[in-house]
C-alpha cells in the first residue's frame, strides 16, 4: 500500500504539478510511476505529532494503530513543541521518505505538524485518511496548553477539514523514562470508536492519560477545559559581545485541580481525559452584553463628530 501511494505522486523536477499546471508542493526523491487504473487507496488513519518523526511517541502511537488497519505516518523532521497552529505559505515544503525504528516507512517534512495534516489534505495522498491522530505526545496537553501546543495544532487541521481527529498525550514527568504502552493501547480503543461514530463538523477530541498502567486508571472521563497556572521566567544571559539575549524559561505548569469535571482535575485523579473541542471559539455568552457597543463606539473621528454636533 505504501509503495503504491508513492508511485502515485507525479514528480517532475521534484515538483507536484496539479492540473491547472501550478506547483502545489516540492518533493525530492519519488518515483514517477502512476499506479494502474484498478489500484485504490484503502481507508487509512494517518499518524503524526509535533516531538518529530525520530519520537518514541509517534512509533509506539503508529504501531498501535496498525492492528485497526493501515497507517501512514507524515511528521515533522524536527521538533515543533508548542508551534501552536502554523500555516507555512511563504516558502517551499520539502517531503522526503524515511524509516521508523522499526523499519517501516514514513514521511518526513520540514513543515509544522498542521503543514503535515495540510499537505495530505490539500493532495499529497489522493484520497484523505478516515481518521487524524496526533501524538502521543510527552507531556499533558490541558486547558491552555491548546493555545500553544503543535500535537493539538494538528487534530485541528484535521477537523478543518472535516476529518475525525484527536490529540493524544500523556502526563508524564519524566520524558526520557516515559512508557507509551498504556497510551497507544487506550488511543486504539477510542480510536475505534471513533472510526464507527465520527465525530461532529469542526470538532476534535483532546486526550490526555495518566502515567499509570491502563489498570490502574480509574477510567474515562468526559471533561471541559480547566485552568492552567503558568510559571514562566525570562532568563536574560549575554552573547560574547556583551549584547543581551533571553530564554522563557521557568518551572513546569501546574493547574488547578479543585474543579471537578476539568481536564486537569481528571487525569490529577488518574482518570483518562477527553476534551471535545469545537473549532468555534466565540465567547456566546457575551455576545448579549457587549450589543450595546455597537451603538456607543463612533466609527466616525471625534472631529467629524463634533462638526456635526456644532450644526
Amino acid at each position: 500500500m505504501v509503495r503504491w501511494f508513492v508511485g502515485w505522486l507525479v514528480c517532475q523536477r521534484g515538483f507536484l504539478h496539479r492540473a491547472d499546471g501550478y506547483s502545489t508542493i516540492e518533493l525530492t526523491n519519488y518515483p514517477t510511476n502512476q499506479p494502474s487504473n484498478d489500484q485504490t487507496l484503502h481507508m487509512y488513519i494517518l499518524v503524526t505529532n509535533d516531538d518529530g518523526v525520530t519520537a518514541p511517541g509517534l512509533l509506539a502511537l503508529k504501531r498501535a494503530l496498525q492492528t485497526l488497519g493501515n497507517v501512514i505516518v507524515v511528521a515533522p523532521d524536527r521538533n515543533w513543541t508548542a508551534s501552536g497552529h502554523t500555516k507555512t505559505m511563504h516558502k517551499p515544503l520539502r517531503v522526503d521518505q524515511t524509516t521508523l525504528r522499526d523499519g517501516s516507512p514514513a514521511y518526513t517534512t520540514d513543515g509544522a505538524p498542521s503543514d503535515c495534516v495540510a499537505l495530505v489534505m490539500l493532495g499529497l495522498l489522493p484520497e484523505k485518511p478516515a481518521l487524524v491522530v496526533s501524538g502521543i505526545n510527552p507531556g499533558s496537553n490541558l486547558a491552555h496548553d491548546l493555545t500553544y501546543s503543535g500535537t493539538v495544532a494538528a487534530a485541528m487541521e484535521g477537523a478543518i477539514n472535516n476529518v475525525p481527529s484527536m490529540a493524544i498525550s500523556v502526563d508524564g514527568k519524566n520524558r526520557d523514562q516515559i512508557d507509551f504502552a498504556p497510551t497507544a493501547e487506550f488511543a486504539v480503543r477510542l480510536a475505534q470508536r471513533m472510526l464507527t461514530n465520527g465525530l461532529p463538523q469542526d470538532t476534535f477530541l483532546n486526550v490526555n492519560v495518566p502515567e499509570i498502567p491502563l489498570e490502574q486508571m480509574r477510567g474515562v472521563r468526559i471533561t471541559r477545559l480547566g485552568k492552567r497556572i503558568y510559571r514562566d521566567a525570562l532568563v536574560e544571559r549575554q552573547d560574547p559581545t556583551g549584547k543581551s539575549y533571553y530564554w522563557i524559561g521557568g518551572e513546569p505548569p501546574s493547574g488547578v485541580i479543585e474543579e471537578e469535571g476539568t481536564d486537569v482535575w481528571a487525569v490529577a485523579h488518574h482518570f483518562v481525559s477527553i476534551t471535545p473541542v469545537h473549532m468555534d471559539l466565540t465567547s456566546h455568552a457575551l455576545i448579549a452584553p457587549l450589543k450595546a457597543w455597537e451603538d456607543e463606539i463612533q466609527l466616525s473621528s471625534p472631529a467629524s463628530v463634533v462638526s456635526r454636533t456644532d450644526h
